[in-house]
């Protein structure tokens, strides 16, 4: 199912206080306030549809988990919305700052900077570089945006410290447990403070120990940084830890399949009625 370009995870109980989001990400959002709606979308893969029709928002500074069985479109879905895939039909419209921008409009050149600029990835398998070292894995985001390279460094530094991995800033990523590697690829999806999270199957590498320090971890770096957060997965376990849950099935959300979690996130705040809108368990 997770047939992805990168990926990524956390573990460890590592506190993140005296993180201030930076002006102008998640800090500034009023909590409900939708910043990604997803009309109408439609992809196929030949014979197999993928998407069919989905309907879906995100509000600032929620986390929604999107659940579903293996090959029911979760991932596409995933991918449609951060720009890396182009649906057949439909559109997905992000709201920055002042503009509203169609990001299954644009060219591959404006979502390729959309993405750097406003939106992190973690998935299954952290993809880190094997032949550098995490400090340097985690700095590539930023030169990639143009950061000098000394305050690139001092705030890969910074990051990874947040994550627990102040001591092995030189090892390289086969040097590094499990769990460290997938911290160190937190450290890389996060350290350019980005509004929008996706996390497709974050622990799914993970044993269950180490996959609920990684929720723990994740969840409270995302939320020192107000930013929204959008993971993919199959383990109950980890979509407990959400706001917001929706399942999707046959590449579609099925009816009533949105509800408020029971994991110890703080309740969703989507707009009643709207797509994806969750529905109190009961």
């Amino acid at each position: 199912m997770n047939a992805t370009p990168v990926t990524t995870a956390v573990t460890a109980g590592v506190t993140t206080a005296g993180v201030t989001p930076p002006p102008g990400r998640g800090a500034t959002d009023l909590p409900g306030e939708v910043i990604m709606r997803a009309h109408g979308l439609e992809m196929s893969f030949g014979q197999t549809h993928a998407l069919r029709g989905v309907d879906l928002d995100v509000a600032a500074g929620e986390v929604l988990a999107v659940t579903g069985p293996s090959g029911s479109g979760k991932s596409t879905l995933l991918h449609v919305m951060a720009g890396v895939l182009v649906p057949d039909a439909g559109r997905v419209d992000y709201h920055g700052g002042d503009t509203t921008q169609d990001i299954a409009a644009l060219d591959e050149a404006a979502r390729s900077r959309l993405r750097l600029k406003e939106f992190g990835f973690i998935f299954q398998f952290g993809q880190l570089l094997p032949d550098l070292s995490a400090l340097d894995n985690v700095t590539i985001p930023l030169l990639l945006a143009g950061t000098p390279r000394r305050r690139a460094l001092a705030q890969a530094r910074e990051t990874l410290g947040e994550l627990g991995l102040s001591e092995h800033l030189d090892k390289r990523p086969t040097q590094l447990s499990g769990g460290q590697a997938q911290r160190a690829a937190v450290a890389r999806a996060l350290v350019t403070n980005p509004r929008l999270l996706f996390a497709d199957e974050p622990t799914g590498s993970l044993d269950s120990l180490a996959a609920e320090r990684t929720m723990e971890v994740l969840l409270n770096s995302v939320r020192s940084r107000g930013a929204a957060l959008v993971i993919i997965t199959h383990d109950a376990r980890v979509a407990a830890y959400a706001d917001r849950e929706v399942t999707v099935r046959d590449g579609r959300i099925g009816p009533g399949a949105t509800h408020t979690a029971a994991g110890p996130s703080r309740p969703g705040n989507a707009e009643p009625g709207s797509p994806g809108s969750e529905r109190s368990r009961s």
